[in-house]
């Protein structure tokens, strides 16, 4: 089984950050009982760095398609190709902030992920993708206008998801992170620190084995 993660800054991380990507294949090495693959086109960090906090993050397992300042709008064309090349058979996908705090209000943002749904499975019809919500961040706690979108395409994406999953291709969506505190789970008031990084890493892992029996209950590796 291959698992491909797609997101935006909180999915690349920066130089020294461990990502919610690291968390995941950690978890996955410990539950997954079977071969697995993580795939995508990128494997570096925000600026071409490959100073992960964890040197020892093995090359193989850094893959992805995320990028810092890119959304769904950015994501749908890409996803694709990035599925047909790689024969991706789950999407793990934690985007949207990035477009509504630069890019697009809450239904033009709803209608790219709906796009991207439609490009993935015409790469490869039976694939699985999980999405996560856009999760508390500072400007939607700063912003009222800004949290109303934010609360609107989280209602939208639901939606879609509701409209679009299907037998063969499933679609489901994550849970918020409960509790998750912008003061404690964050370096910045948005992008995850470890404590963050291990919300995001369980509430995709909760949903693959509640759902789909992959991998076992999410437990910190450290």
């Amino acid at each position: 089984m291959r698992f491909m993660f797609v997101g935006d800054s909180m999915t690349i991380g920066r130089a020294g950050d461990y990502t919610w990507r690291y968390r995941m294949w950690q978890h996955l090495d410990a539950t997954f009982g079977g071969p697995y693959g993580i795939v995508g086109p990128r494997h570096e960090l925000y600026e071409g760095s490959a100073a992960y906090a964890d040197p020892a993050f093995p090359e193989h397992a850094r893959r992805h398609l995320a990028g810092w300042g890119e959304g769904w709008q950015h994501m749908a064309p890409l996803i694709g190709p990035a599925v047909r090349d790689t024969g991706a058979d789950v999407l793990l996908v934690s985007l949207g902030l990035i477009d509504l705090g630069f890019y697009t209000k809450a239904d033009e943002t709803a209608d790219n992920a709906r796009r991207f749904i439609a490009e993935a499975r015409a790469a490869r019809p039976g694939i699985r993708m999980v999405l996560l919500p856009v999760i508390p961040n500072v400007r939607a706690e700063e912003d009222e206008p800004f949290a109303a979108e934010v609360d609107r395409f989280n209602e939208l994406l639901a939606k879609a998801v509701a409209d679009l999953t299907t037998a063969a291709s499933p679609v489901l969506l994550a849970a918020r992170p409960a509790s998750y505190d912008i003061h404690q789970d964050t370096y910045d008031g948005t992008h995850p620190n470890a404590s963050g990084e291990h919300r995001l890493a369980g509430e995709f892992a909760a949903v693959l084995h509640q759902a789909w029996g992959i991998g076992g209950p999410y437990r910190p590796q450290g």
